[in-house]
């Protein structure tokens, strides 16, 4: 949802406890659920906008098992199952109301949540009540966060710059440009391991049931907290930069769910955080006017830049040699590929081998709409 809306996250200084009615609906009509707040007594007292929404997530759910049973997926369908320990509650246009200062927040259904208020810095004082279109509470291992949605416009227009860029991606550098830059990878996963590990021996050291123990999983759980916040932030300003300074970004349109089924390279693959920015690559270039390109990876390594022979060579041969005299890094002569490639699908030379990436959320759209993946996968062939 970070297309057209802007989402502002703030910790909130009061722990509060909500309920969400979990139900498979039929997502035809909400009429059912007035029937459901008749039945239970719980449910009276949730916000109507906070059932709808609830409502929605859970048919999200059904109605993807569906789709993927009648496209007959391979593998798993993913069968809606139902959550147990919900971690969040989402209101649409009722429910709450901002403090005129805009610093504090009140909720007003029956779950007794009250009035709370928004600690560190934001934004949401610029913009006008009415352009907030979802509140959401979400419970995080370091506390509880307020979400804003808003309806607002967010891109920007820069000048042209002329430049065009390639990138590979890989797990020896976490990139490499057309030009020769390659970008270490900072392995956070791997760096907090060893915390990792010793945090989760302490909580089995603890008896089941005490206070020890729940101290225990959230320490635990605030290093996992940590290492997806430095993920993700290492991310956001790699594709920040790239999408910046470059007018077309190229990059390999890879299946990372596939990949990650290698128990070698599971792990590895993983912690480099590839779609993560992947979909900040893609959400830095509908903001900014830019232009991003997945590119089919097929062959990238194998063929030679310079002369386009197929030159192949193992994973462990790190260097691109052809009898033609080009002698590159295997991952700078990949990321040039790419970038041709894109190139060439951009003059209308090869349309088959690249996609062009577009806005996959709209505003004024429901939860289901907003539901699509941002990784767009380039037509088979």
């Amino acid at each position: 949802m970070r297309d057209k809306h802007q989402i502002i996250e703030e910790p909130c200084e009061v722990k509060v406890s909500c309920t969400v009615l979990k139900t498979s609906g039929t997502g035809d009509s909400l009429a059912e659920f007035n029937e459901l707040r008749n039945e239970f007594g719980f449910v009276k007292d949730l916000n109507s906008m906070a059932v709808q929404a609830a409502a929605e997530r859970g048919w999200s759910a059904i109605s993807r098992f569906y789709e993927n049973c009648k496209s007959k997926k391979p593998g798993k369908k993913g069968f809606p199952r139902f959550q147990k320990d919900n971690r969040s509650v989402e209101y649409k246009t009722s429910g709450w109301k901002l403090h005129p200062t805009k610093r504090r927040i009140t909720f007003s259904d029956k779950k007794g949540i009250g009035e709370l208020k928004l600690l560190g810095k934001w934004d949401i004082h610029t913009y006008p009540v009415q352009s907030i279109k979802r509140v959401r509470l979400v419970r995080r291992a370091d506390g509880y966060y307020c979400q804003f949605v808003l309806d607002t416009e967010v891109k920007e227009q820069l000048e042209a710059t002329g430049n065009v860029i390639g990138l590979d991606v890989g797990l020896e550098y976490f990139y490499t440009d057309s030009n020769g830059h390659q970008e270490e990878n900072p392995r956070f996963l791997r760096k907090a391991e060893q915390a990792i590990k010793h945090a989760q021996r302490r909580i089995y050291k603890k008896e089941f049931g005490k206070n020890g123990r729940r101290k225990a999983r959230k320490r635990f759980a605030k290093k996992h907290l940590r290492v997806s916040r430095q993920r993700n932030e290492h991310a956001l300003r790699l594709a920040r930069c790239v999408v910046k300074f470059n007018d077309l970004v190229a990059y390999e349109d890879l299946s990372v769910r596939n990949m990650v089924k290698n128990h070698c390279l599971a792990k590895s693959i993983s912690d480099a955080g590839w779609s993560q920015f992947r979909q900040w690559l893609e959400y830095f270039a509908s903001k900014f006017g830019r232009v991003a390109v997945a590119v089919n990876p097929q062959f990238t390594s194998q063929k030679c830049s310079n002369c386009g022979t197929i030159v192949k060579k193992s994973l462990s041969t790190r260097t691109h040699i052809c009898k033609c005299g080009c002698q590159l890094n295997r991952d700078e002569n990949a990321a040039i590929n790419i970038l041709n490639l894109a190139l060439q699908a951009r003059e209308g030379h090869s349309r088959r081998n690249a996609v062009e990436v577009g806005v996959t959320t709209l505003v004024g759209e429901t939860l289901l709409g907003q539901t699509l993946t941002l990784i767009t996968e380039s037509p088979v062939f």
